[in-house]
């Protein structure tokens, strides 16, 4: 473990928040920034699907595969230099000339997005004590919220006075302000090096296993089907409110920062819930409330602003109460000792199931001649029906037996299921 004065300790957690930050409302802003994207380079609503899958699949595959060579070098110079390639990827989306090129730079950047992530956790894992690192996390975590509230909502309001570019030249700066502050205050840390890496012969093999685990599947599967179900809508509201409602663009910021803020003061309330009364029954019955929402939104009438800014808090607070219980459930399946290479799996799951929801969502939908969105409902139905299919497959998630029997070894393969 590394020895750091608590001032550079707690300078250095800030400092990757605000890294984690920048990753995170680089994903995020996309999807209000739709429309003007797709009127920037005339693209149907399948092609913006397309954009915002390809950072997701990306992100998800390389975060993945980070595992195979993040040991390998001193944690320092890898997140400056991923960190260096994620900004050129933003500068590469602001400049980007047609959509193929933004395509590219979208992949790129989830790429390097991906890779990030994990370089983050390994340096907590590495700096903090185990018995602070539960709050080091939660600060990190504070990046989600950061960039809900504060990150996206000036993005938006950027993108509609001074085009789609402007959030990502945004970001291009603030990545090269922490750049420049990393430099300075993340320590070499190369213990870890001292110890012969595995070969990328027992790597492999151990992914695998870890991968092909049968609790561990049932796990992977539900978070996969949650996150197709939610990505199927998320991405085309924005557009769909500009196109059918007659939204201004710049009144989007104010939907998202009323949403980010509901989210940040009742996620943890839905935590609370989720401890006295099971895990599994409040996922049920946040699936079945989220459902009312989603079928609204996606048969939207005409509303005015004011009532659209009432009900937006209400949605995000409902379609983030389902996570919350998923995420606290899934932390029970692996055994403690696999617990971070299985978190770090199911992440890049994660994000390969928000890929495929924003992908299907966008071929069901069309442009009609009078420039509306068309097929937003049967998004909403279809969204609906496999988060459904969430709702009975949860039964199938079981905890790690973590309690050794008397008198014999723990078993290595069964598992009990959560109590409630």
């Amino acid at each position: 473990m590394y020895s750091i004065s608590a001032q550079h300790e707690r300078r250095l957690l800030w400092l990757l928040a605000l890294t984690q930050f920048t990753i995170i409302m680089d994903f995020m802003v996309m999807m209000p920034l739709g429309p003007q994207i797709m009127h920037a380079f005339s693209i149907t609503p399948a092609a913006f699907a397309t954009a915002v899958s390809a950072y997701s699949w990306c992100s998800g595959l390389s975060g993945l595969f980070a595992a195979t060579y993040i040991d390998r070098f001193d944690r320092r110079r890898l997140l400056l230099t991923i960190y260096a390639l994620f900004a050129l990827s933003n500068l590469a989306c602001a400049l980007a000339g047609s959509f193929p090129l933004l395509l590219v730079a979208r992949a790129f950047a989830g790429i390097t997005g991906g890779v990030l992530a994990s370089v983050i956790m390994a340096i907590v894992g590495d700096v903090i004590p185990v018995q602070r690192r539960g709050a080091a996390t939660g600060t990190i975590m504070t990046a989600f919220s950061l960039a809900a509230i504060a990150g996206v909502p000036a993005g938006i309001m950027l993108g509609a006075h001074f085009g789609w570019a402007a959030p990502f030249f945004l970001l291009t700066v603030l990545s090269l302000g922490i750049w420049l502050a990393g430099s300075r205050l993340v320590p070499s840390l190369t213990e870890h090096l001292s110890k012969r890496p595995p070969a990328l012969a027992e790597v492999l093999p151990n992914l695998w296993r870890l991968l092909s685990e049968p609790r561990h599947l049932n796990a992977f599967a539900l978070t996969f089907i949650l996150m197709v179900s939610h990505m199927l809508v998320i991405p085309f509201i924005a557009p769909v409110l500009v196109a059918n409602h007659g939204v201004a663009p710049e009144q989007l910021s104010w939907m998202y920062m009323a949403g980010g803020a509901a989210t940040f003061f009742t996620s943890r309330q839905v935590g609370k819930l989720a401890d006295r009364f099971g895990t599994r029954r409040v996922f049920r019955i946040a699936v079945v409330l989220a459902a009312l929402p989603a079928l609204f939104v996606t048969h939207l009438p005409n509303l005015s602003f004011v009532e659209l800014l009432v009900f937006f808090p209400v949605f995000m607070i409902l379609m983030s109460g389902r996570m919350v219980p998923m995420q606290a459930l899934l932390t029970t399946v692996p055994v403690p000792a696999q617990r971070g290479a299985f978190l770090s799996a199911n992440s890049a799951l994660q994000a390969l199931g928000t890929g495929c929801g924003a992908w299907l969502g966008g071929l069901m939908l069309s442009t009609s001649p009078s420039g509306q969105i068309v097929g937003f409902g049967t998004v909403g139905w279809v969204a609906v029906a496999i988060a459904a299919v969430g709702l009975l497959w949860i039964s199938r998630v079981r905890s790690a037996q973590v309690a050794t029997p008397p008198m014999q070894a723990a078993p290595a393969g069964p598992a009990v299921s959560e109590s409630r």
